[in-house]
């Protein structure tokens, strides 16, 4: 594959990655609760599924499905939302030491893999943008393409959220009151993405010329 290529995709990831949204606000605000390497792991391991997708060709098969996608937005829709309002409802605070529950490096990863494998936006994303990078003359396999345009994504994203989570951590870690009102700045994000997607689904089904 070309290195000029996948320079121009890296500079095009990057332009997506430092867009703040639904993943940016849940790595703030599992880095003020200390949690930002299972967090962010989880939202990679998203990103590197919903790679898989599209190289295998499932991706084009969900998006020609309207019904399927519908679903699948819904779905993501209502999961940021609800991670959203646990989030204003019962704020981070920066904690020391070892959690359990719903705060478990386990749920945090789940968490974090489920913000971004089941946002829609994600998967046609990849799937309008990494093909359009790959080459039917180079050396590789169109799927093998994918995958490492995807690889450079997940790498861009893994540098700034820790960093996103990170700063989120040093910054609010002796501020309980201002960690506080972040985290619930974070949830309004999350709630606001959520009914963005909703919004989006309803205006799609409204008759033409409403």
């Amino acid at each position: 594959m070309e290195f000029g290529a996948l320079a121009a995709f890296w500079l095009v990831s990057m332009m997506f990655v430092l867009t703040p949204g639904a993943d940016w606000a849940y790595a703030i605000a599992a880095g003020i609760r200390g949690h930002a390497f299972p967090a962010v792991g989880g939202m990679l391991g998203g990103h590197l599924a919903a790679t898989g997708v599209v190289a295998t060709g499932i991706a084009t098969v969900v998006a020609g499905s309207a019904t399927t996608m519908t679903a699948l937005t819904v779905a993501g829709a209502c999961y940021v939302g609800w991670l959203g309002w646990a989030t204003f409802t019962r704020p981070p605070t920066p904690q020391v030491g070892t959690v359990d529950g719903d705060h478990s490096r386990l749920a945090q990863l789940g968490k974090g893999f489920g913000v971004s494998a089941l946002n829609p936006k994600v998967l046609l994303l990849f799937l309008a943008l990494l093909p359009q990078f790959t080459s039917p003359d180079s050396g590789w396999p169109i799927g093998g393409q994918i995958l490492l345009l995807g690889s450079v994504h997940v790498v861009s994203c893994a540098v700034i959220y820790f960093a996103v989570a990170g700063g989120a951590r040093r910054v609010l870690q002796a501020r309980p009151g201002a960690a506080r009102v972040m985290g619930r700045i974070s949830g309004v994000a999350m709630l606001v993405v959520a009914v963005a997607l909703i919004a989006e689904q309803v205006y799609t089904l409204l008759p033409a010329g409403l």
